[in-house]
C-alpha cells in the first residue's frame, strides 16, 4: 500500500539521476546542438559520482552516446532507455521514487502531468514516462490521482514538505480537489506528516512558482531561500521569508534560514531575461557533490558557489553554466530526478 512508503530527502544515498534528452528543434530559444552538449556535460559530471539514466527515443541513442563520450563521461555509468519524450523537464514529468518503510524496497509514484496547467502541449509522451520507468525497472507503481510536478515539492527526512499555494492550489492543476484533499494525498503517498505552504514564486515563472526555485532544505533543520532586495520580486520573496520564520522543526525549534540573492538579469546576444526564472537554489544534490547553476555573472556566481558549498560540507561543489537552460525556464534541479539507493 502507498501509505507504507516515504519519499527520501534528496541528500539520502542515490542509485541514479534520471534525465530526459533534448531533441526538438522548435522547443528552444537557443541552439539545440548547444543544449545537447550541455546535457552531455551535465550527464558526464554526474557520472563521476553515480549512474545516469536517460529517457530518449532509441533513434537518439547513438547521438547521445557520442556526445557523452566526447566530454569524457564514465561510460559504465550511462544507461539509455527507449522512452520517447516531448520535453526535458524530468523533475516534473518523471516519477517520484519512494521507499518501503519496512524493507526499504523501491516503488514509484505516477502523478499526472499536464505541462504546468496545459501551457506547453503536447505532453502525452512526458505523461507516460513514469509508467515506462516502472515497467523498465519492474517496480510497483502507485497512481495518486492528481496533477503534481516534482519541482513543486521539497522534502526533508523528518516528514516535512514545502510547497506553494500558487502551484498546488492553482485551478489549472487540480480544480476538483480542495486544499485538505491535496494535503491528504501528499501525506498518504509521500509519507509526510506536515506541510508548509508558501504563497507564491518569482514573477512570470511558467510553472506558476515552483518551490525548487525559491526555498530548499539543506538538511532537516536548515533552509536556504531566495531574496530580491530592491528588485521585481522583493515583496513576494519577503513574505515567503517571513512565513518561513514561523515554521518549526519536529522538535519545535525554528529552522536555520540562509538567504541568497537572485542573479542579475540574464542576458545573451539578442535576448534578455529579468531575474526570472534564474535561481541559484535550483541546485542538484548527488552522491558526494552538489551541482550549482551559474549564469555568467562571475561575482554573483562565485558567491553562490561559496555560500551553497559551505552549507554542504563534505560534498564537492561544482558550478554548471545554465544560461542556455534557463532561457527555456529551468536549471539543474528542473531537468533531473533522483532515484534513491
Amino acid at each position: 500500500m502507498a501509505s507504507d512508503y516515504f519519499m527520501p530527502a534528496e541528500w539520502a544515498p542515490q542509485s541514479s539521476i534520471w534525465l530526459s534528452w533534448p531533441h526538438r528543434e522548435d522547443q528552444w530559444e537557443g541552439d539545440l546542438d548547444t543544449l545537447q552538449e550541455k546535457f552531455a556535460e551535465i550527464a558526464a559530471t554526474i557520472s563521476r559520482f553515480q549512474r545516469v539514466d536517460i529517457n530518449a527515443s532509441s533513434d537518439l541513442h547513438l547521438q547521445i552516446a557520442s556526445r557523452f563520450l566526447a566530454v569524457g563521461g564514465q561510460t559504465e555509468n550511462i544507461h539509455l532507455w527507449d522512452h520517447p519524450t516531448n520535453d526535458v523537464w524530468c523533475r516534473d514529468h518523471g516519477p517520484v521514487f519512494v521507499k518501503n518503510r519496512a524493507d526499504q524496497s523501491l516503488a514509484l509514484l505516477d502523478w499526472g502531468f499536464n505541462a504546468w496547467g496545459g501551457k506547453f502541449p503536447p505532453y502525452e509522451l512526458d505523461n507516460a514516462i513514469p509508467s515506462h520507468i516502472a515497467e523498465a525497472l519492474d517496480l510497483p507503481c502507485f497512481i495518486p490521482g492528481m496533477i503534481l510536478e516534482g519541482g513543486s515539492i521539497e522534502i526533508n527526512s523528518c516528514g516535512q514538505l514545502l510547497t506553494t499555494e500558487a502551484v498546488l492550489l492553482n485551478p489549472n492543476r487540480n480544480p476538483e480537489l480542495t486544499r485538505d484533499e491535496i494535503e491528504r494525498r501528499l501525506k498518504k503517498f509521500l509519507g509526510v506528516s506536515e506541510i508548509f505552504w508558501l504563497e507564491a514564486g518569482i514573477e512570470g515563472d511558467d510553472t506558476d512558482g515552483h518551490i525548487d526555485d525559491l526555498t530548499r532544505f539543506v538538511n532537516d533543520t536548515t533552509l536556504i531561500t531566495v531574496v530580491d532586495p530592491g528588485g521585481l520580486d522583493e515583496a513576494v520573496l519577503a513574505r515567503n521569508l517571513a512565513k518561513l520564520k514561523t515554521f518549526r522543526t519536529p522538535e519545535g525549534e525554528p529552522f536555520e534560514i540562509h538567504t541568497i540573492g537572485l542573479p542579475e538579469a540574464c542576458e545573451t546576444e539578442g535576448w534578455r531575461l529579468p531575474h526570472l526564472p534564474a535561481s541559484y537554489v535550483n541546485f542538484l544534490i548527488i552522491n558526494g557533490a552538489v551541482l550549482v547553476p551559474q549564469f555568467r555573472q562571475p561575482k554573483n556566481d562565485r558567491a553562490a558557489l561559496t555560500q551553497i558549498g559551505d552549507l554542504f560540507p563534505g560534498r564537492e561543489v561544482i558550478g554548471i553554466d545554465c544560461l542556455d537552460l534557463v532561457k527555456e525556464g529551468g536549471a539543474l534541479h528542473c531537468i533531473s530526478q533522483q532515484q534513491p539507493a
